[in-house]
């Protein structure tokens, strides 16, 4: 009864409290994301009353927790192509995001489904996809957007780099590149910090729900681990994509 409680209070009070604690802070900061935060706080209540009574469904069979991960690819998609889009436009923006979030999520996942790391039932899939999915969509955003804000900052430099003969792609990874190091930045930090800074979602969900700290440290372990190669994975996709497109001039891009 006291949880049911606590979770009524939380809902009716507390979040909306710490929505406006987010909308003042930004404001303080002028971070221009008071309208971002309200949004993103209303779909996520939407969102997950939805994904509630979806999953259920979804996890019935190994094909419609397959589906529902496939929805979860178009999604981070869309969300990643439209934050690079506010940087600045570049053809084929969205196939570049398909294939660096799309590519790295299945090649981290395949490594631990196949062999068995972890179960190969929809339990197990659909989260596990969620959480790979996710990370390799916030490296391909915050990656895409350092790059085409570093490419516009320094396009002289990138025209210089022309002059003397460097082919475009070479060009634009000497100017550019290595700041899209700092998308991989979150995850380093959270790994090396686990069970000092933070205890994340997986290791506390198994504990709370009987597993032993041992089998919750390893499936943790996993998920970090997958985390780090599926980022790292994005990072060097979307540079590489985005050293052969068709770049705008850099004197366009927004900063």
């Amino acid at each position: 009864m006291s949880t049911d409680t606590g979770l009524g209070v939380a809902a009716f009070v507390v979040l909306p409290l710490l929505v406006a604690v987010a909308v003042l802070a930004s404001r303080s900061a002028q971070l221009r994301h008071d309208k971002g935060i309200v949004t993103a706080a209303v779909r996520a209540v939407l969102q997950l009353a939805l994904v509630g009574a979806v999953v259920g469904f979804a996890l019935q069979t190994i094909w419609g927790a397959l589906a529902f991960v496939l929805v979860m690819l178009t999604v981070a998609t869309i969300t990643s192509t439209r934050r690079l889009q506010s940087t600045a436009v570049v053809p084929g923006q969205l196939a570049y995001c398909a294939v660096a979030i799309g590519g790295s999520a299945c090649v981290v996942l395949l490594l631990l489904i196949l062999p068995g790391v972890v179960p190969r039932n929809p339990e197990t899939i659909l989260p596990m996809g969620g959480i790979i999915i996710g990370g390799a969509m916030n490296a391909t955003t915050l990656a895409g957007r350092r790059l085409l804000h570093e490419y516009g900052a320094r396009f002289g430099e990138y025209e210089a780099a022309l002059s003397i003969g460097l082919m475009p792609p070479d060009a634009f990874k000497l100017v550019a590149g290595p700041t899209a190091g700092d998308a991989l930045l979150p995850a380093l930090d959270q790994t090396r910090t686990v069970g000092l800074v933070t205890l994340p979602g997986a290791f506390v969900g198994m504990v709370l729900g009987g597993a032993s700290p041992t089998a919750a440290a390893a499936l943790q372990l996993v998920v970090l681990l997958g985390l780090i190669a599926a980022e790292a994975i994005a990072i060097l996709v979307t540079t590489e994509l985005l050293a052969r497109a068709a770049l705008p001039d850099g004197r366009t891009v927004s900063s």
